[in-house]
């Protein structure tokens, strides 16, 4: 693929994975390997789109007070070693098996966010502006929403540890990054309110994705100059696409990226 279309793909992902909710490389893989790139060598690309969105969004969740990092440090660990797993089968892995598992996690992943919906904490009268942020010691906190202000703990830990492990593990496989496994599993699995689940995952996610980037780079997967200019439109076009968030339904643009997931996700399949 010619730089300029690299560069325009990057950025329309990003931007378009941003107000879905998903993230831009469960976009960006798919259509690279349909432009005809090989699959190991556009999982690499999609990893630094993640970790690019990571860098992107971190200072203003960070400055929000909505990152658990309890939650992340024990939920990381078990993605991170998963990612490292499934970057070294991915490895070993011939190109037409790739585009199949690229195609499965593709409507996999259209299914996920056509329903995610996410457990809805309620507010806490009793709660104040100084109890925001982490309750020390454990896997709880506050967040403010509105004038309000909402309690919350992660709850059921062995089951959503299996979820990250998995996101994890996808992560490191396919390149298209684990956000769309962790956001849902700490909300709908973990209890954790989706505001904090998301900005918890989008902290993360970019060390799931340095892990696999550090095996691919071992395994001569990286182009830095493709790799450079899709960090840059990546971190261009997930501002673009936090600026458009307000305008455009989170949830209308998530069903319509669900509907295009399914296709590629179809596409990917039947041409192998």
């Amino acid at each position: 693929m010619n730089p300029v279309a690299l560069a325009f793909a990057a950025f329309v992902t990003a931007a378009i994975g941003t107000i879905g909710g998903l993230g831009g490389a469960i976009l960006l893989v798919p259509v690279l390997v349909l432009s005809g790139m090989e699959a190991k060598y556009a999982a690499p690309l999609g990893l630094v789109s993640v970790a690019a969105g990571s860098l992107a969004a971190a200072p203003h969740q960070l400055a929000a007070r909505v990152v658990n990092h309890r939650i992340g440090v024990a939920t990381e660990i078990v993605a991170s070693s998963a990612a490292l797993i499934g970057a070294l089968v991915s490895g070993l892995i011939g190109q037409s098996v790739l585009a199949v598992l690229l195609g499965v996690v593709a409507l996999v992943a259209a299914f996920a966010g056509a329903r995610r919906k996410g457990v809805r904490n309620l507010p806490d009268s009793s709660l104040s502006v100084v109890d925001v942020g982490e309750t020390p010691g454990t896997l709880a906190g506050v967040y403010p929403i509105g004038d309000g202000f909402v309690p919350y703990r992660a709850n059921r830990l062995p089951l959503g540890l299996l979820g990250m492990g998995m996101a994890g593990l996808i992560s490191g496989l396919s390149g298209v990054g684990g956000g769309w496994v962790k956001t849902p599993t700490a909300s709908e699995v973990m209890h954790v309110p989706v505001k904090v689940a998301a900005a918890t995952s989008t902290f993360t996610v970019g060390v799931t994705a340095a892990v696999g980037l550090l095996v691919y780079e071992s395994q001569g997967r990286i182009v830095v100059s493709d790799a450079a200019l899709v960090a840059a439109a990546g971190l261009i076009g997930g501002t673009v696409g936090v600026r458009l968030q307000h305008l455009l339904p989170p949830p209308l643009v998530r069903r319509g990226l669900s509907v295009i997931l399914a296709v590629i996700g179809v596409v990917l399949i039947v041409r192998r």
